[in-house]
Parts: structure tokens; C-alpha cells; sequence
């Protein structure tokens, strides 16, 4: 299934994820990202929800991560004594039994293991997911957590190029637009994450555009990500905001896009 235009994120919803879950796929949700990473993310009750939901599998987008031994607690998805390469397999395999299936629309690693360059351990870890890739156990690869420069040497190195970048946008880097630029020259799709909670300042100064819609400020925030090329993910645990995330029967001007863009700029 290809990704589709706005994802459902699960972090930080711990014991409600399945009920929560549940509730955004008997909206219309079809995507849905999570990691296995029990500190953050509830993976089993992505999966529990899932199944209740009654939705076929390849009606489905899903999309989890593999997370490093420093991004977890103790509630660990595999030996943190045994090497990398064998702690991606165990996260895997364990994620495609807490998602009941036997593959993944997309498999990402979950950040890389510093903030400048990448380690032989990175490398370890991207090689192994390439592995499960040519194998057909997941259907692409991506990185979250990245910054330009590291994005750019796992593309220039990879063997198998990474088809998804998910980061966390922040208008005060203007939505991380040279990262953005880069991805759309290679041919990567942006998932953006924190495009409200980063970025609530600028809520009231869209407030005008929204009005003109007769929309509300986050349904603007999103449309505008859509139009930028960047796929939104929305948490939101609100019923009436997820099925207002996906009512965006509306089209910005380049002008709202322009002022959205530089809003924090000026």
C-alpha cells in the first residue's frame, strides 16, 4: 500500500494506544506509525487494535521503528549484549509479532546512534534492515531524527537508499527546509511530527487564514505540510480533531503558504 497523505502517530499514548488507535482507523486513518520503543510507544496495542478494527491488512500502512539501547528503558526488544545487526533482527521480529503480521509497509531506524555523522554501528544497524528489505519482510526504509549532513551520507553510502525521512518540524527552521529540498531532489518523502506541539506560537497568527476557510488553525498547519510536500503525522487523542485532520477539502494560496512558510522568519 503507498503511504497515505496524513499518518496516525502513537507515541506517548501508552495503556490508551489501543483504544485510541482503534478509534482513528473507524475514522479513516490508514496509516499508522509506532516504534518499538516501550518508553514512548505502546506497539502491542497498535497491533491489539489492529485486529479489533476488523480493517484488512493491506488496507494498512505500517510503519515502526528500530530504536538504540540509549532510546529505551528497561523494557528492552532484545539483547542489548548481543551485536547490533542481531538486536535489529529481535527488535523486527518481535515488532512483526506485536503488529500481527509478517511484514511492514516501512521500517525505520529510529535516529542514529550520535548527533554528528554516522558510527560504524549505524552503518551495522542500516546494513541489517537493508538485509530484512531485499528479503520482502518490509516494503521500504527510513531514518528519523536526522540531520542534513548525516541524511546525505546515508544516501551517498546505502545500498538501499532510504525512501522515508521523519523529523520533527520546527518553524523556526522554516520547517527544516534544506533538509526538505534535499529529500524532494532524491526523491524521499518528509513525514513531519510535531508540526502543532513544536510549533504552537504561530497557531494564533494563522488565525486569520483559517477563518477565511472556515477551518481552525491545526487543520491549516496540516493542509499547508500537504502542500509543501510533507506528510503530517497528527497524535491527537481528541475525536473531534481526528476527523477534522482528515477534512482538508480545502486549498491554500501561495500566498498563505508563503507567509506559513516564513512565519517564523520575519
Amino acid at each position: 500500500m503507498s503511504l497515505p497523505p496524513i499518518i496516525y502517530g502513537t507515541a506517548w499514548k501508552n495503556n490508551a494506544t489501543k483504544t485510541l488507535v482503534l478509534q482513528a482507523i473507524k475514522v479513516g486513518y490508514r496509516a499508522i506509525d509506532t516504534a518499538n520503543q516501550r518508553k514512548h510507544y505502546y506497539e502491542e496495542g497498535v497491533g491489539e487494535a489492529i485486529v479489533d478494527s476488523g480493517i484488512p491488512r493491506e488496507q494498512l500502512f505500517l510503519q515502526t521503528k528500530f530504536t538504540y539501547a540509549s532510546g529505551q528503558d528497561h523494557r528492552l526488544p532484545y539483547d542489548p549484549h548481543t551485536d547490533i545487526r542481531t538486536q535489529v533482527q529481535q527488535s523486527f521480529q518481535s515488532s512483526l509479532r506485536h503488529l500481527g503480521t509478517n511484514y511492514l509497509d516501512s521500517y525505520i531506524l529510529h535516529g542514529p546512534s550520535t548527533g554528528v555523522g554516522l558510527t560504524a554501528v549505524d552503518w551495522q544497524a542500516w546494513q541489517e534492515m537493508e538485509k530484512i528489505h531485499r528479503e520482502k519482510k518490509t516494503r521500504h526504509l527510513g531514518i528519523s531524527n536526522v540531520s542534513l549532513s548525516q541524511l546525505q551520507e546515508l544516501y551517498q553510502k546505502a545500498t538501499i537508499k532510504p525512501t522515508f525521512v521523519q523529523n520533527r518540524c520546527y518553524a523556526q527552521r522554516g520547517w527544516d527546509k534544506e533538509l526538505r529540498e534535499y529529500c524532494k531532489e532524491k526523491e524521499i518523502t518528509y513525514q513531519g511530527f510535531s508540526l502543532l506541539t513544536a510549533n504552537s506560537f504561530v497557531l494564533p497568527q494563522i488565525q486569520p487564514v483559517a477563518t477565511r476557510f472556515n477551518t481552525t488553525p491545526t487543520q491549516v498547519i496540516f493542509k499547508f505540510a500537504m502542500q509543501i510536500d510533507i506528510v503530517p503525522l497528527t497524535g491527537t487523542t481528541n475525536s473531534k480533531h481526528m476527523k477534522e485532520d482528515l477534512a482538508l477539502d480545502f486549498t491554500l494560496t501561495e500566498k498563505d503558504i508563503e507567509f506559513i512558510e516564513n512565519i517564523a522568519l520575519q
